[in-house]
């Protein structure tokens, strides 16, 4: 089976054949982003976790409060059911989930997507772990990975990909979140991370599991 980064360095190797100047403008924007450290007031290990309460797929409101009564928490942000990377991603970690839940932690995914019925026959709907809504990035502020998208990929998004952020984010069509990971323990102590301003880059399953895996030593 392939990793998740050979799978995304494939996506990419495919997007570099098709549209080798867009890659080339993306590559640009991550370096300049890399330069001025995007995602650099992430919280840290050994922070607490901002508290949250967001809906889920369902229109109803989910805390982490109530999930860390279950055990350690996976927070993954993600841009939205709409980006390929995403879906990746999340295809990986739903392989990887009953290794996780046998570790005692709880999935959630959080993005800026309105929890309403577009999310039906998206890929990530359909995984087995909670998807949160974090419309005004609010809670991805919180956790120092929000990012006002630069206008190169919003045109991108809008001309090349008919994507209406603002509709999707219900009026928010500028900020995401940078795709990251946070595991938190039981007491809301953040224990380990993963943030890379690079959305085409994201952590391992392996590396999310064997950090699960030194909570309990």
């Amino acid at each position: 089976m392939q990793t998740l980064k050979e799978q995304t360095d494939a996506k990419i190797a495919a997007g570099r054949k098709a549209n080798p100047e867009f890659m080339k403008g993306v590559d640009a924007i991550i370096e300049e982003a890399k330069a001025f450290e995007k995602g650099s007031h992430a919280i840290k290990v050994g922070e607490k976790a901002p508290d949250f309460e967001l809906p889920n797929a369902k229109g109803e409101n989910v805390s982490m409060e109530a999930l860390l009564e279950k055990g350690p928490l996976v927070i993954t942000f993600y841009r939205g059911s709409w980006c390929p990377y995403c879906n990746l991603q999340f295809k990986a970690l739903q392989s990887r989930l009953g290794e996780i839940q046998a570790l005692g932690a709880t999935l959630i995914g959080i993005s800026p997507e309105v929890p309403d019925g577009s999310l039906t026959e998206s890929e990530i709907s359909k995984m087995e772990f909670t998807v949160l809504s974090d419309q005004d990035a609010k809670v991805a502020s919180q956790y120092g990975v929000a990012w006002e998208v630069p206008e190169f990929l919003q045109e991108h998004m809008r001309v090349d990909r008919k994507l209406d952020l603002e509709k999707i984010n219900n009026g928010n069509g500028s900020i995401l979140p940078i795709p990251a990971t946070f595991i938190v323990d039981s007491n809301g102590i953040v224990k380990w991370t993963y943030v890379n301003v690079d959305y085409r880059t994201r952590s391992e399953p392996e590396e999310i599991i064997e950090a699960l895996k030194n909570l309990s030593k």
